[in-house]
């Protein structure tokens, strides 16, 4: 017997319930500090003072919280399909091999011409393979939760082939392809503003950022207010109910899957040709398990994606800065910081639910 779901305000679903989560989660990683002896107050204040207290600090966390953007908002997408898409690693890794090898073979092009073809070389290959498992569920059941998992270790193979016995760096005892030509490259941000009298100090930060911020307002635009958002959501609320109503489960099954993977396909945009100016193995980093939580705590919807990606951007950075202050919290203990976030707002979703719904009730009754 299926459990009863609990309705919520819309703004206490969407705003609510994430803010006591994420309180709970620093609370417990609070403890966590305490334990090994630190001063859990003096911690987030460094925390913060890290990722938020300087110019260059805050370009670091728009760099990571841009990666985050691309990762949540294809977990978001999939999710109103009613699919739980998992495979942003792999589907990232091959958009980097596809804009790789655009950002190489088409090196004479304008960089007007070869960055938005880089770029476009990149989503379609993200959407390629996002497409596939989409596909399988669609036409031979294959759950997409276990073809994107089995997917990633399948992209992460190919990538290592390629990048030591194709594409590699000649005599390069790494496995990375050979630097783009400078006209295949994002700008850098404080490269981008100084012309307008703006000094920034030199970040990762590049016009990927910009990109990041166009694909939140292209995807609300698309999930809600447009035929086809409509039909992505009404297949992932009812499945049966949509089509009765004319639209294809399967095909939409399919775009959702498709149009996830090319926006993790964002990944790689901002670190190959935004950051490292050439594909490096496993450049990915768990950014696009970490998309997985961005999406769930931001309800699917483009304004919670970028929040929350603004939340662990914030921890990267910051967290980056606090293990270098404090060296007794090591990088690993901010991971578990991250992960305790993770786990509130993922797997105790439905706990901190029932406590905001009953607190609810409460002061309606008051």
């Amino acid at each position: 017997m299926s459990a009863t779901p609990i309705d919520l305000p819309r703004w206490a679903d969407a705003g609510l319930v994430p803010l006591v989560s994420v309180t709970a989660a620093l609370l417990v990683a609070g403890l966590v500090v305490l334990g090994i002896g630190e001063s859990p107050l003096e911690a987030t204040a460094l925390l913060l003072k890290g990722a938020l207290g300087s110019i260059e600090g805050l370009g670091f966390t728009l760099y990571y919280t841009t990666n985050f953007i691309f990762t949540g908002l294809a977990v978001a997408v999939a999710f109103h399909a009613g699919l739980f898409n998992i495979g942003g690693e792999g589907q990232a890794t091959i958009a980097g091999i596809f804009l790789a090898l655009a950002c190489l073979w088409l090196a004479p092009l304008p960089g007007i011409l070869l960055v938005p073809l880089a770029i476009l070389a990149g989503a379609a290959g993200g959407a390629l393979y996002g497409f596939i498992p989409g596909w399988l569920q669609a036409t031979r059941g294959s759950h997409v939760v276990i073809t994107t998992i089995m997917f990633n270790f399948l992209a992460a193979t190919l990538s290592v082939y390629l990048l030591v016995n194709v594409m590699g760096k000649p005599g390069s005892m790494q496995a990375e392809t050979p630097e783009f030509a400078g006209n295949a490259v994002l700008t850098p941000m404080h490269q981008l503003l100084a012309p307008l009298g703006i000094r920034l100090p030199a970040t990762p930060l590049n016009t990927a950022f910009l990109l990041a911020l166009a694909a939140l307002v292209a995807i609300w635009a698309l999930i809600y207010r447009s035929r086809l958002g409509y039909a992505i959501r009404t297949v992932g609320a009812n499945p049966r109910a949509a089509a009765y109503a004319g639209i294809s489960p399967a095909r939409m099954t399919m775009v959702a899957m498709a149009l996830s993977g090319a926006l993790a396909g964002g990944l790689a945009v901002n670190e190959a040709m935004g950051v490292q100016h050439r594909l490096l193995i496993d450049f990915t980093a768990g950014y696009g398990f970490v998309g997985i939580a961005v999406g769930l705590m931001g309800r699917g919807h483009p304004i919670g994606v970028a929040l929350s990606a603004f939340l662990f951007g914030v921890l990267y950075q910051g967290g980056a800065e606090l293990s270098f202050d404090k060296p007794t919290i090591t990088r690993d203990m901010v991971v578990v910081i991250g992960g305790v976030v993770i786990l509130f707002a993922g797997a105790l979703d439905g706990l901190f639910r029932k406590l905001v719904a009953s607190a609810l009730r409460l002061g309606r009754v008051a």
